[in-house]
């Protein structure tokens, strides 16, 4: 069952919600019952980012076994996972979308990467070995492999996937990145790898199975130009 943060839990799964009221529950419900199916040490955290619906009620009247805590408002997803990476008790952390895209079943491939030697072990779609069971619409995914080219062009970064809300580090990892870390939206996850980079860690990328959710809030039209602008930012503060 999880456990409290007194009893050094070997996982914290860090998920960041905002307005996530219609979906969360399902998630932590099914995050529960693998975690009692498989007898694991595990911390939840839910970081919400100022909500105005009820996402941190929700939590708090039905789950009272996940620790809650409470962005100043609405910050972005970059902020969330940073601030729960900074508090997390775990041996290791998981970062996890609230949609649970990335099913919770594939905890153990991350875990082994870890007990090998990483530092940080990111999800990708795009891997030999990959499974996409819910395909994101074509033209998204063609709009993702092609804002991963230019993150790969612009940061120099070697992997397939930066995208993937499924990584796991060793917590020492996550906390020295999280302190660095200077971007709070969507292109916070290239900030972070760049900074692996940077620090010498050991990044392994995994594949993994994929269901796409119809509720996604990324809209590349709208958010890519904004991220890209934020990876060249990334380019010059950490070059």
């Amino acid at each position: 069952m999880p456990t409290t943060p007194a009893t050094s839990p070997q996982w914290t799964l860090v998920i960041p919600a905002y307005n996530e009221e219609t979906r969360l529950g399902e998630t932590l419900q099914t995050i529960l019952a693998y975690v009692q199916e498989h007898g694991l040490s595990v911390e939840i955290l839910v970081v919400n980012d100022g909500s105005t619906d009820g996402t941190a009620s929700l939590v708090r009247e039905q789950f009272p076994q996940v620790r809650l805590e409470e962005n100043p408002g609405n910050r972005g997803k970059g902020y969330s996972v940073r601030a729960g990476m900074l508090t997390a008790h775990g041996k290791w952390v998981l970062f996890s979308d609230a949609d649970l895209s990335t099913p919770i079943d594939e905890l153990p491939k991350f875990e082994a990467a870890l007990r090998d030697g990483a530092d940080v072990v990111i999800g990708s779609r795009v891997l030999r070995g990959s499974v996409l069971e819910v395909r994101q619409p074509w033209w998204r995914e063609l709009s993702g492999r092609t804002f991963n080219l230019l993150v790969r062009l612009f940061s120099a970064l070697p992997y397939h996937d930066t995208q993937c809300g499924f990584k796991a580090y060793q917590r020492d990892a996550a906390q020295r990145i999280a302190q660095a870390q200077q971007l709070t939206g969507w292109a916070f996850d290239v900030e972070q790898l760049v900074l692996a980079k940077k620090m010498s860690l050991r990044v392994t990328e995994v594949p993994v199975r994929w269901i796409n959710s119809a509720a996604s809030r990324v809209n590349m039209l709208r958010d890519a130009p904004r991220m890209l602008r934020d990876v060249i930012k990334i380019r010059w503060m950490h070059r």
